[in-house]
């Protein structure tokens, strides 16, 4: 039989209230009692109703959140911050995977609503608002992290992405490098932001930008270690390779520094190489990465402060937009063993 707060209550000799407000960590609880009440809740192994406590609230105190995948670092260690900045403020996160496929994350959105999720954050694969009808139609608040969608003014949290396609290239430049290719994705908006900060770099340094080292793709979230190595094996195939890349993402730049090694080029004496994101694991690849870092977590906790925020009423008026600024974090791939 499930423990009840009466339960608990009877056996410390206090009212229901006076549970329920030690359990909900309200102040107005003397110390000592709050002590008797907590030790008594863990011998019984007391769970509290959530099911219940949100039917009587008219809350659920779960965020959703949609990523485009869940295998890719960058949107892993967002959530964990995220994760760590809710629970903090009393909530829980809920987690779904779009997989990059616009009708996947029109499915989602409809199963965490039904959920009865307070709130719903989400890295948008849509190309058509139509898709986000149900959720902009619910009420519900939600807050869009990592991609903007033009159309769509709402919440934003993210990283300076135009800021961050320029500190990749004015790294380059800064290591006398003139021939200066990117990999991107101009589909999304952070692909889009990275490859006109990577632009304008080119602009302010007077170096021209050359369409031959310059490859779009798609898909770099679940698979851009591939992206990379065929976009690099394409780059490689011009009569005058390119002396330094950008790639879009770390897993990117992964496969272009592969693809590099393999045609007997050496890294970073022939060709520097940059990304975005800061894997964790990028101070042990074969050549350490270069990488633009996003700080994820204080991504996640922006974004948790944002979210309670809105829930509580206590956001000011109008839409907000939170950018993060990057910073370069330079290793082998560009500036060469210590």
């Amino acid at each position: 039989m499930a423990i009840r707060l009466k339960d608990i209550a009877t056996d410390v000799g206090v009212s229901t209230i006076t549970v329920s407000k030690v359990l909900r960590n309200k102040p107005d609880v003397g110390e000592e009692t709050r002590k008797r009440v907590l030790r008594r809740a863990k011998e019984l192994n007391y769970r509290p109703n959530l099911l219940a406590r949100g039917l009587a609230s008219g809350r659920s105190n779960t965020v959703g959140l949609i990523v485009p995948d869940l295998v890719h670092t960058f949107f892993a260690e967002f959530a964990k911050g995220l994760k760590a900045g809710l629970r903090k403020r009393g909530y829980q996160l809920v987690l779904a995977s779009a997989e990059e496929e616009p009708e996947m994350e029109s499915e989602e959105i409809e199963n965490l609503l039904a959920r009865g999720v307070d709130a719903l954050l989400l890295a948008s694969c849509q190309t058509k608002l139509a898709g986000l009808r149900s959720l902009v139609e619910s009420h519900v608040p939600y807050v869009l992290i990592d991609r903007v969608l033009a159309k769509l003014p709402t919440h934003f949290v993210g990283t300076d992405d135009f800021g961050a396609g320029s500190m990749a290239t004015e790294h380059l430049i800064s290591l006398k490098r003139r021939r200066i290719a990117h990999i991107g994705n101009p589909e999304v908006s952070t692909g889009a932001d990275r490859f006109r900060g990577y632009q304008e770099a080119l602009r302010l340094a007077g170096i021209p930008l050359m369409q031959n080292l310059i490859v779009h793709c798609s898909r770099f979230e679940e698979s851009g270690d591939k992206v990379g190595y065929r976009a690099m094996a394409a780059l490689l195939k011009s009569k005058k390779h390119p002396d330094a890349v950008f790639c879009y993402n770390d897993l990117s730049a992964v496969g272009a520094i592969k693809r590099i090694l393999e045609t007997g080029l050496s890294v970073p004496q022939d060709i520097a190489v940059i990304g975005c994101g800061n894997l964790r694991l990028a101070t042990y690849l074969e050549v350490p990465l270069s990488s633009v870092d996003q700080d994820t977590t204080e991504l996640g906790e922006q974004a948790a402060r944002l979210t309670a925020s809105l829930l509580s009423g206590a956001s000011s008026p109008g839409f907000r937009e939170i950018r993060v600024e990057p910073k370069v974090i330079a290793r082998a791939s560009t500036v060469g063993k210590a």
